[in-house]
């Protein structure tokens, strides 16, 4: 049966078979672009989790949260919150992202910025140097172990860190075999949209020592960084929570304090 993670990985890897470009070309391109501002390592804050903020527009299971909203002016308001790194949605067909959304909001502000996208293709991995992401996300549930392993390789080598997304344990195997050292659980499953926040949080015991360990999707309330918190991990991912909330920059405010 076909799942909501099916159809959109289908028509990324569409549009990758009908892509002309060459992977070397672009791999040259990315040689000469700065350094990045370092996504993992702004998240291992000892003594506190950290706060991955994130510009969404709308998802598939919620429909538009907050289509009009400004990335520029967003990202200063998550800055001045407290924020710790950005992630940009890039998906325009079902998540109402774009490049430009991302360009903008790390031209807005000095927080490492992760591209939030569906990556299939290694021209994906380099696209995600040149648009300006500082790390690059890798969906373990849309990888085989090939391309996960290849990916994470590139895009280290390209200079940018790689969240390896995870949502069980066979899949955390996988990860970790594919050499991650920055791995997200995400309580939703993509398959289903379903949230299960306290068993994915548990996930964090299974992860080695030196793992930065990020906990995705489900935030809503100071309760629920305390379940995390107490889990074990490093930082939090929140996106629908904070461009619901009216005052994002106080939204991240209380999340941290929590």
């Amino acid at each position: 049966m076909a799942t909501y993670l099916d159809a959109i990985l289908d028509a990324h890897r569409a549009a990758a078979s009908e892509d002309p470009r060459s992977l070397d070309e672009l791999v040259a391109r990315c040689g000469g672009l700065p350094p990045t501002r370092g996504f993992a390592a702004a998240l291992r804050r000892p003594g506190e989790v950290a706060v991955i903020a994130e510009c969404k527009r709308r998802s598939p299971s919620k429909g538009d949260l907050a289509p009009d909203l400004d990335p520029a002016d967003l990202a200063k308001r998550y800055e001045a919150g407290g924020a710790a790194c950005m992630s940009v949605l890039t998906d325009a067909d079902h998540f109402g992202g774009s490049v430009d959304d991302l360009r903008a909001a790390r031209a807005a502000c000095d927080l490492p910025v992760l591209r939030k996208d569906f990556t299939v293709d290694a021209r994906d991995v380099a696209d995600a140097r040149l648009m300006g992401a500082d790390a690059v996300l890798l969906i373990a549930a849309a990888l085989d172990d090939d391309e996960l392993r290849r990916f994470h390789d590139l895009a280290t080598g390209l200079g940018l860190d790689a969240l390896v997304e995870v949502h069980d344990r066979a899949e955390l195997e996988r990860a970790l075999a594919a050499g991650a050292t920055l791995v997200g659980a995400n309580s939703r499953d993509l398959r289903t949209f379903e949230v299960d926040l306290e068993g994915v949080a548990a996930l964090a015991a299974e992860m080695p020592a030196g793992t930065t360990k990020v906990f995705e999707s489900g935030i809503r309330s100071a309760a629920d960084v305390a379940v995390v918190r107490e889990a074990g991990w490093d930082a939090i991912l929140v996106g629908e929570t904070l461009v619901t909330s009216g005052d994002p920059e106080q939204a991240i405010r209380d999340l941290v304090a929590a």
